[in-house]
């Protein structure tokens, strides 16, 4: 069965953004005329998503007034942190209101256009704990990259630098939840640093490289370029 729920990580404060989006949640920014979660959430319904977490913080009623009246029919809950928690801290308070025993996490202000159900075979075929989808880029240094072994395993991630050609970390994960839920990680943590980097060893996390669109919103520059490459 293809994975039906998701997580929405949408609490971020998008300080990098404030020239060109005043005082919204980064996934609030305006791309044609529709809130960037607009552009999310259309992808996650095509690709079959039908119980959604909504993992917020920062202007928080901003995010659930838009939903409640664009999506009043959506099977969501929120997951609300009154503390910022991290990457992970928000991944976990999430994930406890979780159903399904594999979990699509994303970035509210990434779109990485990728197909869930071949990332999803891939997870299974694989019996990964987590599963990313990686994206291949060339002439960048605002990521760090990922290095796979020849079973698609991740043994690395190497520190933002500039790089000719790698692959990234393109923000859309499965996740085996109750595995995750059961490591004992502390309330606030860095999913990249505290889960992905410290459990390479331990925890079977794989990598699948994915060519689909993607575009991260989090710099005024690709702010601007979303307003090209998106259409409501």
């Amino acid at each position: 069965m293809p994975a039906t729920e998701a997580i929405l990580l949408a609490g971020g404060l998008g300080t990098r953004l404030r020239s060109a989006v005043p005082d919204l949640p980064k996934c609030m920014a305006p791309v044609n005329n529709q809130p960037f979660l607009y552009y999310v959430m259309q992808w996650l319904q095509q690709q079959g998503i039908r119980r959604f977490i909504f993992s917020l913080g920062y202007k928080h009623e901003v995010i659930i007034e838009w939903l409640q009246t664009h999506y009043p029919q959506l099977d969501k809950v929120y997951a609300i942190e009154t503390t910022p928690l991290g990457t992970g801290g928000a991944i976990q308070l999430a994930g406890s209101k979780a159903i399904t025993k594999d979990v699509v996490v994303v970035n509210g202000d990434t779109l990485f256009n990728i197909n869930i159900n071949q990332l999803y075979q891939f997870y299974q075929q694989q019996q990964a704990n987590c599963a990313l989808a990686l994206k291949p880029m060339t002439h960048f240094s605002r990521y760090g990259t990922v290095a796979l072994n020849n079973q698609q395993r991740i043994t690395a991630f190497t520190e933002k630098q500039y790089c000719d050609a790698g692959l990234i970390n393109g923000g859309v994960y499965l996740l085996k939840m109750q595995r995750f839920l059961s490591l004992g990680l502390p309330a606030t943590f860095s999913f990249e640093k505290d889960y992905l980097e410290a459990f390479t060893n331990t925890e079977k996390i794989t990598g699948l490289a994915m060519h689909d669109y993607f575009i991260d919103i989090g710099i005024p520059e690709d702010y601007n370029k979303a307003q090209h490459d998106l259409q409501p």
